[in-house]
């Protein structure tokens, strides 16, 4: 009988998960959609606070404080001038990168997003935090392309940082073209391991490549 009780149990307890589980998916494909309606730096704020709130009920989970830090990320690339509000923004990414890597810390997304992170500290100062963040960049770049070296955005991140310090090394940024194409070809190759896994990043490729033209 008590053998019935706790098996019946363990079924109710795994149902339960299985509802849980359809829930937390739905809601965050409902969010991520939102990112589609952006058009300004409150907008994407909003959406980064909506990851937030799904993080602080989904405590075992990293994604939504991986949208979360990139909301952030982006805000301060999209913020003009005010080189405060751009680290501020990025302080608030840099502790939910700290969370996420702690959930996931063998997961290639979370050190390419990182690197991103990374480079936006460097562009709020570049003649101070060059040599600093070029050096966190390069080594959470190498981290993510260890895990996986197919990984569309850890690639399309070196490829910036390559092309960004070029002309520090008497390279030409151009001498890369061919990377950036055979990037872009490649791209749609990669499949994320679930519909609300990171995609982004094959625009900013795109730009890249019709510079190079």
């Amino acid at each position: 009988m008590k053998k019935t009780i706790l098996s019946i149990a363990v079924v109710l307890l795994s149902m339960v998960s299985i509802a849980q589980k359809a829930e937390y998916f739905k809601t965050m494909g409902e969010t991520l959609t939102e990112f589609s309606t952006i058009q300004s730096v409150a907008d994407m704020q909003a959406l980064g606070n909506k990851f937030q709130m799904i993080a602080n009920v989904e405590k075992s989970e990293w994604l939504p404080l991986y949208y979360n830090a990139h909301c952030y990320i982006v805000m301060s690339f999209m913020e003009q001038g005010d080189a405060s509000k751009k680290d501020n923004y990025l302080d608030v990414a840099e502790k939910s990168i700290e969370k996420m890597i702690a959930l996931a810390p063998n997961e290639v997304e979370v050190y390419a997003l990182q690197a991103f992170y990374f480079t936006g500290r460097l562009v709020v100062n570049p003649k101070e935090r060059g040599k600093e963040f070029s050096g966190l960049t390069g080594q959470a770049i190498g981290k993510a392309l260890a895990i996986d070296p197919t990984n569309p955005r850890a690639n399309l991140i070196k490829l910036q940082s390559d092309m960004g310090s070029a002309q520090f090394f008497g390279k030409d940024p151009k001498s890369f073209c061919p990377q950036a194409k055979e990037l872009m070809d490649n791209w749609d190759n990669f499949k994320p391991k679930s519909a609300i896994y990171p995609v982004w990043g094959k625009d900013q490729l795109a730009k890249i490549v019709n510079d190079c033209q």
